[in-house]
């Protein structure tokens, strides 16, 4: 009996032992290993929404373009200074929400320098939270970053030409689809995808003030001049 318990016991070691010294390893390797993952982004949800030049009622500006989904297609407004020309070259240009900046980047071609700001909402006739981008094209300058929270109101950059292509104004766009990102080729010209922007600015002016921030979905943008965004 006695030989019976001491083997009992040796084998017991021989199990357990190991067992212990892999769960020890394993946590030792858990809090040394390197992260692989980044906790997605959060912002605040929007208590409302203001047009993006002459904040916050686009004062002395005014829509020279407005959205137009059928051909030739404008899938945003432009805005100019009331005065013309380029009088208003290097006003600035401000967030119309609070949100975080999604792409920021000199993409030459047509567009010149862009920021894309992704905005957190939540639409009172469902109650639900939702998602919009709001982009800024033709800048100037840049003065956000990738990356960057911002607030309602805060400048994000200032009017521009696309380095003298264009009469100084501001080339607009809120987009629904959030996938959109640089590359428009292939989404469907609805406004299931694209939001006009003052109609939009308009319904959601103002909302209630929520304090508790939101995850916000990123990698949603297709590479585009090399540059891919948050």
């Amino acid at each position: 009996m006695r030989n019976l318990f001491r083997n009992i016991q040796n084998l017991h070691g021989r199990i357990l032992r190991p067992a212990l010294l892999g769960f020890f390893l394993m946590l030792f390797l858990a809090a040394f290993a390197p992260t692989t993952a980044l906790a997605a982004p959060k912002v605040n949800i929007a208590d409302g929404f203001d047009f993006p030049v002459g904040k916050p009622d686009a004062k002395n500006y005014y829509k020279s373009r407005g959205l137009r989904l059928r051909s030739p297609s404008h899938f945003g407004e432009d805005w100019n200074g009331r005065a013309g020309g380029n009088s208003d070259l290097g006003d600035p240009v401000y967030s119309c929400a609070d949100g975080i900046v999604t792409f920021a980047h000199n993409v030459k071609t047509g567009w010149g320098n862009v920021v894309l700001i992704r905005h957190a909402y939540r639409d009172p006739s469902s109650g639900s939270v939702k998602f919009i981008d709001s982009l800024y094209g033709h800048l100037d300058k840049m003065s956000a970053k990738v990356g960057q929270s911002v607030k309602r109101g805060q400048q994000i950059g200032t009017i521009g030409t696309n380095f003298g292509m264009y009469p100084a104004h501001l080339h607009f766009e809120m987009r629904h689809n959030i996938n959109i990102g640089m590359d428009r080729n292939g989404v469907p010209s609805t406004m299931d995808h694209w939001a006009d922007p003052s109609q939009f600015i308009t319904k959601y002016r103002r909302l209630n003030r929520e304090w508790r921030p939101v995850a916000v979905p990123t990698g949603t943008y297709k590479a585009f001049a090399g540059f891919k965004g948050l």
